[in-house]
Parts: structure tokens; sequence; C-alpha cells
């Protein structure tokens, strides 16, 4: 057998609304009263505006959840975090390199009372690059151990996909990148640092555990989606030359294929996945990947999907607390001018109640997730455009032509 990037694959390993997988099925079923209980309790949102645009497409965010609470018929409650590039500068922060934290230790452990995370944007135009990433996301996700990312790539009517014949129903998968580990976890160093004999090294942490919980996630996701066109999970690696954590990544895909009989694998290469991305992305159904392979094709899938201006991602801890966002960033040019694309936005939201829901047995959040998403899906045909200040309404209208499409459903 040879896999699509033209070279005989080391394994053999192939749309519908997104769903999120639940619990993993290990867990004791919940009674009826249980249930009852969880679906009455008022859910607890702690919201983190942060740099640039991201506090005006989170006002449109929160605008919808307010609709489809409504709507629906569940209580629920936020908390606003002021963390942000102005606060670390206010503080005394060096915006040339770290110098004080970003977040500190007692705002984490509030943030792990609240069943889920809603972030607008993270990069100031005057803090280096890397300060507050590290800082915040970084952090955040270590800390919360948010092990996977998770990323629809999703094309929605009369958004403009920039592959030749390509539409909805081409651009329809899900990429679950592994969010703890790998390049990220910051183990490395440089010596002679500023002279000709400069040396730096970045450790590429892979765990076995970490890679086979990914794995083992991205297989129940596979099987929840129940993609029409078949049930496939592609692992995406660069195993010929990362033979030593690729190889871990490898193996641990076999040995929880035999688990999930009724999923076809599949592997690539990620240089040949990019090349797949844009020439067939109906291949896909749900990719697995690691941390710093994940980050590069996930940017790809936006852009495939109409741009950062409608992608939407999660942070998830399955049995903890997730954080969503848009993909987009800070986009400070735009900021407070009420042009920036808040889809994305509204998109991580819906993210945030279906996973919510999910994990929890939450029927009603579900609905309410799915009940956005639709939303979305009857809003973006009214939009001439995607990008800034060419939607053909505010920030402010796109939002509230997404509250009209929920309060119409």
């Amino acid at each position: 057998m040879t896999g699509r990037m033209g070279r005989k694959p080391p394994c053999p390993i192939r749309s519908g609304p997104i769903h999120y997988p639940a619990r993993f099925s290990s867990e004791m079923p919940m009674g009826l009263a249980e249930r009852q209980a969880l679906m009455s309790r008022k859910i607890r949102i702690a919201v983190i505006g942060g740099d640039g645009t991201g506090p005006e497409v989170v006002r449109e965010g929160l605008k919808v959840l307010q609709a489809v609470a409504k709507k629906v018929g569940f209580e629920y409650e936020t908390k606003d975090f002021n963390v942000s590039g102005d606060r670390y500068l206010a503080r005394g922060g060096d915006p040339k390199e770290a110098s004080i934290e970003i977040i500190s230790q007692a705002e984490i452990d509030e943030l792990k009372t609240f069943d889920a995370i809603y972030l607008g944007a993270v990069g100031h135009p005057d803090v280096a690059p890397g300060i507050l990433e590290k800082g915040l996301l970084l952090r955040l996700r270590f800390a919360m151990d948010q092990y996977i990312n998770l990323r629809p790539v999703k094309l929605y009517p009369n958004v403009p996909c920039p592959l030749k014949d390509k539409g909805p129903k081409d651009v329809d998968f899900v990429v679950v990148r592994e969010n703890t580990e790998g390049i990220y976890t910051g183990m490395g160093g440089v010596q002679y640092k500023g002279t000709p004999q400069e040396v730096s090294t970045q450790v590429n942490c892979t765990t076995r555990f970490g890679a086979e919980r990914a794995i083992r996630y991205a297989f129940e996701l596979c099987r929840k989606r129940n993609n029409p066109k078949g049930k496939m999970l592609t692992l995406v690696h660069k195993c010929n030359v990362l033979t030593y954590v690729g190889q871990t990544w490898v193996n641990a895909f076999h040995q929880v294929a035999k688990e999930y009989p009724d999923i076809k694998t599949d592997y690539n290469h990620v240089d040949a996945c990019c090349m797949w991305f844009v020439k067939n992305p109906e291949f896909y159904d749900v990719i697995v990947t690691d941390n710093i392979f994940g980050d590069i094709i996930t940017d790809l899938g936006a852009m495939i999907q109409g741009g950062m201006g409608v992608a939407a991602g999660g942070n998830i801890n399955p049995k903890g607390v997730s954080m969503f966002e848009p993909i987009g960033g800070s986009a400070p040019k735009y900021t407070g001018k009420n042009v920036i694309n808040p889809i994305a936005a509204i998109g991580a939201l819906a993210m945030l109640l279906s996973e919510t829901g999910n994990n929890t047995g939450n029927a009603k959040l579900v609905e309410a997730g799915e009940r956005v998403e639709k939303a979305i899906i009857a809003t973006t045909p009214r939009m001439p455009s995607q990008s800034a200040g060419k939607m053909g309404g505010t920030t402010m209208d796109i939002g509230d032509w997404v509250v009209e499409a929920v309060q119409k459903g």
C-alpha cells in the first residue's frame, strides 16, 4: 500500500455538523437525577478579553450566549479577568523580555473553579512576541493539562475558499493536536549567546502517555463524527526523519487502532499533508498530530476554510477546564474601529457550549452549541466578505445577525 504522500507509509492507516467526544466510555453513566441536576446548574464561564480586538469579538460572542441561553433554557454566569498586555506593561513589565508574571497562580487557581474559559486574543504591539503567549497561553495549557488543541476546519456557505472548485462539502474535517508536549515544553537552552560560537537546542519532549491520550481522543472523535463518507483517522508526523519521537507516535497509533476496527487509518508525512490540504482536502475526516506540526497545519487549514476571521479552536481537558478562542490574533490595527470579524469568536463560543455539554453530559449545552453553529451557517451568506471592514456590516452588526438567526432557529 502506498500512502497519499507518494511513499510507502510506515503504518497502514480514512460531513455534517462538528461533534466532540464525551468523557471516556469507561466512566460510569450518570443517573437521571444526577443528569437533571447537572442540566439545571448554572454554567460558570471565565472571560479573558485579552488584547487588541479580543474584547470586541468576545463581546459579540457573549451577546450570542445570552440569546441562545434564553432560547434553550439554561442559566450561566460570567466573570471577567483582566489579563492582557496592557496590564503587564502597567505593572512595570519589560516589553522586550519577560520580567514579571502575566497571570498569577491565584488567578489560575480561580480559573480552575469555572466550567470553561472564553478567550479573546493574546498579543500586544508594544510587547515582544512570545512574552504574552508563553506567559498566558502556554502557562494555562500546562497548568490545566489542556492536552488537546481542537481545530475544526469547516468552510461555511458563501465564504470564499482559495482552492479552485472546492466548497463546504470538500472542506470539513477536524485536526486534533497534542497540546502540552513536544517543542513547546521549553526544554533546551543557549550557550555562548551573542558570540560566533552560539549553540542552541530545543528538545522535542514526547512521551508515549501524551501521544496515546491524544490519539485515543482522536479515535473517539472520529467515531462520534461518524462521517457518512467513511470514518477515517490520519496520523500526521515526519517519522522518516524524526525517527525517535515519530516512532513513539506510530507505535501508539498502531496499538490504539486495534481498539477501533470500525475506523480506517492512514498516515501522512507532514509535508505531504500540506500538499493534500491544498489539492484534496475532502480526503480528510479527523487528523491527529503532535504539537509543532499541528500548530503549522492548522493555520493552513484556517486559510482554506476562509481565513483567520473564521477559524476557532479549543484547548481541551476532557475532564477539567477547557479554554476556547478565535484563532485570528489581536489585530491591533483594527482595535476600537468596530470592523473586525467576530465569526471566529462566535464559533469558539459554539465549541465551548458543545464541548462543555458533551464532557459533562449536559444536553442543553450541546443543543445550544449546535444552535449557534447553525446560526453562523445562516449568517455567512449575508456577508459579502470575511475580511475586516468588508463584511457588509460592523462587528456589532454581525453579532446582531447571529443573534437574529439564533432567535429564529
